[in-house]
């Protein structure tokens, strides 16, 4: 019995094995177990220390800027207009640098009105800026 030999030229091809496809479906493999893993953050018994129970400090005093059906602008029930709003908000931001504000506008105020009254909030750099409103009736 005679067995025929194959030239080694017809087989090149196969003896190369593409590997390629595989590394890629590893790696895609290995980015995913990656990302869907959560690191253990609490893997340590500590006893964190205890924080002040000390409620924080009221502010000073509450200003309020309100605006009515009008238009008219009035800071602590005094009447205002924009430009002596910005320098009576600056000097009571210099005795008060923690300067609380509640704006209170009519519900029939114009909108640009009360837009035009929070620019000059923030010009004055006033950041504790409350809006007031009614509860909803249930």
């Amino acid at each position: 019995m005679q067995i025929k030999k194959f030239s080694r030229s017809s087989h090149h091809a196969m003896a190369e094995l593409n590997i390629t496809p595989l590394l890629d479906l590893a790696f895609v493999l290995l980015v995913i177990f990656i990302i869907t893993t959560t690191p253990v953050v609490n893997d340590l018994d500590l006893e964190l220390p205890k924080a002040g129970n000390r409620p924080k400090d009221p502010p000073k005093k509450v200003n309020y800027v309100t605006i009515d059906t009008a238009g008219k602008i009035f800071l602590n029930k005094l009447e205002v207009d924009l430009p002596s709003l910005q320098t009576e908000m600056i000097e009571l931001r210099k005795k008060d640098p923690d300067l609380n504000v509640t704006l209170r506008g009519d519900s029939k105020a114009k909108y640009e009105r009360i837009v035009e009254v929070m620019d000059i909030l923030q010009l004055c750099n006033i950041a504790k800026v409350n809006l007031a409103t009614d509860p909803a009736d249930k």
